[in-house]
């Protein structure tokens, strides 16, 4: 079987890598930068060592023309959201219209990116039609396998994850189980149909914003009592049955996206979904608490600040959707001047998508408030010493995450957390 995937991004090339060792695979991404990092064998984003890219059969290309007549197609484009957090799927329809002029008749076309239930038949199967002249369910047909990508996480691989199948007839399921069982070691579930494929994708993520929402909110509450939440959790979780999730900052490309497919999809059938922005609402308020609380520990005082980490999760370079940005630029607001450091952002990128420029030699000055809003590996490594070196005298450290929580600091600083 001829494959051809469609976006080499996170979830693109560890799918491609994957089914390169069982299958031909082309990899099609249309920025030509990003085919000539992968040929040089580097991956900026972290996902794949130079040693596996070198020695992968993938064939990369950014010309749709060399990726005609494949036997199977797997689309892995971004599904972001707009100004108005509403779904933004012009990736996917580009995506979809360049497909259909590659296929030809028996072709499969599947879907891993995120969508709300029924984009896969509703919209892009007519798109497919359309740029193809052929019939969907008759000539080509649709697939859907939603997409489990964990940024950074060396455990939870798409070679080692269960993966959730759905095709257009049984027939096509049975071809995706084929495919996707022989590179994943934990098998493949077929869903019911496409359209339970996708709710099931886009409930994974809103089942934890909601949860997430729910500490952040606790979090605020237990701050007015003067609580650390981290205290509250060490207790909490020695119950067998208690949940951990933890309070924080909720960006990134999945969990701050994925509800809003979610409620759009619900507000089109007539339904508010209340919980679903409720709990939005919560965590995209998040980084705007956070720095007002900042400013009333400095006594609101405008002063220097020194925030460390602006990827939305650790120990990652992703900076899509990080929500630390929020804390900068209300920071700014009220009137401080920022400084970011950030080891694992590229500062091209970080200058491109926010207008923030990194300070490599950040770490070397001092600050009245240092921040520690993503818990690196390298800020997590800082001992006090070191620490204390960043703070002026007054100054105040703000660990968001508790990763400082066992240091002694001594008491002339000031020491805030969630």
């Amino acid at each position: 079987m001829r494959i051809v995937v469609v976006g080499l991004g996170y979830v693109g090339l560890p799918l491609a890598i994957a089914l390169a060792r069982q299958f031909p695979v082309v990899g099609l991404d249309i920025d030509q930068g990003r085919i000539d990092e992968l040929s040089r064998h580097h991956d900026r984003t972290g996902e794949i060592d130079a040693d596996v890219l070198a020695l992968s059969t993938l064939r990369l290309s950014s010309r749709p023309e060399d990726c005609r007549g494949a036997d199977l197609y797997i689309v892995t484009v971004p599904t972001p959201v707009d100004a108005q957090n509403r779904p933004d799927l012009g990736a996917l329809i580009g995506a979809s219209r360049t497909v259909g002029g590659l296929i030809g008749k028996g072709a499969i076309i599947v879907y891993e990116s995120t969508v709300y239930p029924g984009v896969t038949e509703e919209v892009c199967g007519p798109l497919l039609e359309e740029a193809s002249g052929l019939v969907c369910g008759q000539d080509f047909f649709l697939g859907y396998s939603p997409e489990r990508i964990n940024p950074g996480d060396r455990e939870h691989t798409v070679d080692r994850i269960v993966k959730v199948i759905a095709g257009q007839t049984d027939a096509v399921t049975d071809a995706l189980a084929r495919v996707y069982g022989s590179v994943t070691s934990a098998g493949v579930f077929r869903a019911a149909s496409i359209r339970a494929a996708e709710a099931a994708k886009v409930i994974e993520n809103a089942q934890r914003d909601i949860n997430i929402a729910f500490m952040n909110e606790i979090t605020q509450i237990f701050s007015r009592l003067g609580l650390s939440i981290w205290d509250v959790l060490d207790a909490a979780g020695t119950k067998w049955n208690f949940l951990a999730f933890q309070p924080g900052l909720v960006g990134g490309h999945c969990i701050g996206v994925d509800p809003y497919y979610l409620s759009h999809r619900a507000q089109q059938l007539g339904h508010e979904p209340e919980v679903i922005l409720a709990g939005r609402s919560i965590n995209d308020g998040m980084g705007r608490w956070v720095a007002d609380r900042l400013h009333g520990e400095v006594g609101e005082r405008a002063g220097s600040a020194l925030i460390l980490g602006l990827t939305f999760k650790e120990d990652v370079p992703d900076l899509r959707n990080s929500k630390v940005i929020d804390v900068i630029r209300r920071l700014e607001a009220l009137g401080h001047e920022v400084t970011v450091h950030d080891p694992r952002a590229d500062p091209a990128e970080a200058r491109h998508e926010y207008g923030v420029a990194l300070d490599g030699e950040a770490l070397d000055r001092r600050y009245d408030l240092v921040v520690a809003a993503v818990p690196h590996a390298e800020y997590r490594a800082l001992p006090a010493d070191r620490i204390l070196q960043l703070v002026r005298e007054g100054g105040c450290v703000a660990d968001l995450k508790g990763i400082w929580r066992r240091l002694d600091l001594g008491p002339a600083i000031r020491r805030w957390t969630l």
